[in-house]
């Protein structure tokens, strides 16, 4: 019972009505259980056990969160004519998801530093194939768009357990390659979803959000069944480079103090949330606007979009495993330096798609998949950033400071492009984007001299 007053969210339980405390009881933190062998292979076999295990059912697990999110992307040219909608009105849908999503990520990122893992994740993504259900049964603006911001919220508890298990399950010197890896999930679910969405949006868009929630609900058994929480909760030690970081005897207010300290008064962790702002506005004009863009500017039929769009994730895992192994590899964990080169070059991707008079969809995909490939790479790479600089005990909330950047970036990347594309066209909301991928170059050269927590740097 001691282990379990020690975290925020069963102390708070204790003060709530005894139904809600058990309902809370069930995020708390698994139970820490007795080492079963000292022997360093046995110890060493099972590391390397679960720790795939980690990385394959949360890959899973969060790509499915993708399909009951970007599937709005796909849907969205039906919608606009089949509806009535305007180019504003879906923007709108964006933003306010974005902006809720990113505040619920860094919410949810103090919960999930100190929350079970498996629950905290099955949780957030049944509730999120909830909405989807609610979603395809409406037709209303307003209802539609009061749903899909609850969506944003539901959404917004799918990373912080994942940065739990990954802050816990390796290494401050593994991180970036391993993170790297499991960066692959928003490109599986991501480029998957534009796919499929893109034959059933032409039997109906509503089964555009009626599918993905099916998958979600099986996925959420998947994730129950797998995913464990720390080491300790499976018999085995702490990481090895991570043991002083342990919380097993600290109090609530010295783990708001370390927040202070290690996260809100680190001025690169600041400099990092800001370029992700960029970051995503590049990334999710790409996502949310897409297969639009690509229907509307290169007059492209909306099922090839959306192997297109499919393509821009796809090589985007590609560069986010690339600039992961040149972190670890070349870098000693300073991931920001990476971002420099990468976003310089995303900059340079979006120009040519925008330029480049290109009469063949082969080519015109090549040029996106590039765009895609490094724009993932500051997307992950910051992920790991904020990690290094907050250690694992902090590792949530750091990244989920960096969302709240990322996901506010929604406001000009949905309703905003959509206003600007509205009123001026497509020529001038690629002029936008370069304009932004230019910012965060520039404020990833401020953060250059960021060391990463773990590789002999404080």
């Amino acid at each position: 019972m001691s282990d379990q007053l020690e975290t925020g969210i069963v102390a708070e339980s204790i003060a709530q009505p005894p139904a809600l405390g058990r309902f809370l009881k069930i995020f708390a933190p698994a139970a820490a259980v007795p080492i079963r062998s000292t022997d360093p292979a046995e110890v060493s076999n099972r590391y390397r056990h679960w720790q795939k295990r980690v990385l394959f059912s949360s890959i899973i697990g969060y790509a499915t969160f993708y399909f009951v999110r970007k599937n709005l992307s796909i849907a969205m040219p039906v919608m606009q004519s089949s509806l009535g909608f305007k180019k504003t009105q879906l923007g709108l849908f964006l933003t306010l998801h974005g902006v809720l999503y990113g505040v619920s990520k860094f919410a949810n990122g103090f919960l999930g530093d100190r929350a079970n893992a498996r629950a905290f994740m099955a949780f957030g993504l049944g509730a999120s194939a909830l909405m989807n259900v609610l979603f395809g049964f409406n037709s209303a603006v307003v209802a539609l768009g009061l749903i899909w911001m609850a969506n944003g919220w539901f959404q917004g508890m799918g990373f912080p357990p994942c940065a739990r298990l990954l802050a816990h399950w390796f290494s401050p010197k593994q991180l970036a390659s391993r993170m790297s890896i499991w960066n692959i999930s928003h490109s599986i679910g991501g480029g998957l979803i534009v796919i499929l969405c893109g034959y059933l949006v032409v039997i109906s868009w509503r089964l555009a959000f009626f599918v993905p929630a099916a998958i979600a609900f099986a996925c959420v058994i998947l994730i129950w069944l797998t995913l464990p929480d720390t080491p300790p909760s499976v018999g085995l030690p702490e990481v090895e480079g991570t043991e002083q970081h342990s919380q097993k005897h600290e109090s609530g207010k010295e783990f708001r103090r370390f927040l202070v300290e290690r996260v809100f008064m680190n001025k690169y962790i600041w400099i990092v949330s800001l370029a992700n702002f960029f970051v995503y506005i590049v990334r999710y004009a790409v996502l949310d606007w897409g297969p639009t863009m690509l229907t509307e500017a290169k007059h492209v039929h909306i099922t090839h979009a959306g192997w297109m769009v499919a393509a821009f994730e796809f090589c985007g895992a590609l560069g986010a495993m690339f600039g992961g192994w040149i972190t670890d590899r070349f870098l000693g964990g300073r991931a920001v330096r990476a971002c420099v080169v990468y976003m310089a070059l995303a900059g340079v991707a979006v120009f040519a798609f925008w330029k480049l008079q290109l009469h063949s969809e082969l080519l015109t995909t090549l040029v996106l998949g590039a765009a895609g490939f490094f724009v993932y790479g500051p997307q992950c790479l910051l992920a790991v950033a904020a990690a290094n600089l907050a250690t694992k005990r902090a590792a949530a909330t750091a990244i989920g400071l960096t969302s709240i950047f990322g996901y506010a970036s929604t406001v000009l990347s949905g309703w905003g492009l959509g206003a600007l594309v509205q009123k001026y066209g497509w020529d001038a909301g690629f002029f936008g984007l370069i304009i932004v991928t230019v910012i965060g170059t520039l404020l990833f050269i401020a953060a250059w001299p960021a060391k990463a927590h773990g590789y002999g740097t404080a």
